[in-house]
């Protein structure tokens, strides 16, 4: 089964009274929600798939969502309407800028840009929605889109990447990147932008193996990984003399008070406690008989949930 099945579907109406689809959007459910398969009756007038036993609605149609109409396909060989480019910025915080981004979207000539400050990480980025929008809208009026973005990155990593491009390449709208590894434009179905959509995706990876390595070596060099400790003999000593008397780490949290550094005067947070504890019960146990260090760990873990 290709994947490209559902555009051939999709090519025409939907003859179901009950659904009715307009050719270029899925089908639809009495319920109104995108079905999990096209009809049989709309898939068979595709000769290829005739016989078929049914057609999967693909993931980048979202099955099971509120169905909305899309944007009709254009007829093949016919001229565009016109042409337009749309913009997309974004930073990942706050405090990052958007200026550059900005500055060479207005020097590539995109007058209409959807800016916004959000992780690439978050689920819903409204300011891409709007783009996407008003491009599938631009589509369905028959002019030709493109995407016009400073760098991949903006846009995602990887599997993000991907499933993106994917969208954007069932909606028939192109992607084009000012700068960075993908520069120029692309069709977002290619081979090539494929491949590297996904190689990006592994520096990610990339930098998390390698900042695990990072603190690996300097552990084994003595240094100690994560902020500054607020914990001292006193603070400990109380610690296990409320959990002798079968306190929750809940409770002992809330009765100390740190009494060095930024967060003086403060108290710790239960998982500050909890390993706290856990560290003076390995130290504890491996000095008394080296090979109960694993059942402490257990009992630690317990005690904490």
């Amino acid at each position: 089964m290709s994947k490209d099945d559902f555009r051939a579907v999709e090519a025409q109406d939907c003859p179901m009274s009950t659904c009715a689809a307009p050719a270029g959007s899925p089908c639809r459910t009495a319920k109104g929600v995108v079905a999990v398969n096209y009809h049989t009756a709309r898939f068979r007038l595709v000769p290829a798939l005739a016989k078929r036993l049914h057609v999967p609605t693909p993931a980048v149609r979202k099955p099971g969502s509120v169905w909305t109409e899309l944007p009709r396909p254009a007829a093949t060989g016919a001229e565009p309407a016109g042409r337009v480019r749309i913009g997309y910025a974004r930073a990942s915080t706050l405090r990052q800028s958007l200026d550059t981004q900005l500055d060479s979207l207005a020097a590539a000539g995109v007058g209409r840009v959807f800016a916004e400050k959000i992780s690439t990480r978050a689920t819903v980025r409204p300011e891409l929605d709007k783009a996407i929008a008003l491009a599938r809208e631009m589509r369905a009026a028959g002019v030709a889109v493109m995407l016009v973005v400073h760098e991949h990155k903006r846009l995602g990593r990887g599997i993000e990447l991907a499933a993106l491009a994917e969208q954007l390449r069932a909606d028939g709208i192109a992607l084009e990147f000012l700068t960075g590894e993908l520069q120029g434009s692309h069709d977002p179905g290619g081979v090539v932008f494929t491949v590297l959509a996904a190689l990006s995706g592994m520096e990610r990876e990339y930098i998390r193996d390698r900042t695990l390595e990072g603190q690996e070596s300097a552990r084994a060099r003595g240094k100690t990984i994560g902020g500054a400790t607020v914990a001292d003999p006193a603070m400990l000593g109380m610690a296990l003399h409320l959990r002798d008397q079968g306190m929750s780490l809940r409770d002992i949290a809330a009765r100390l008070v740190i009494t060095t550094g930024k967060k003086k005067g403060r108290h710790p947070s239960p998982a500050t406690v909890m390993r706290m504890l856990r560290d003076h019960d390995q130290t504890t146990s491996r000095a008394a008989d080296p090979a109960a260090g694993r059942d402490v760990v257990e009992a630690s873990a317990a005690f904490g949930g």
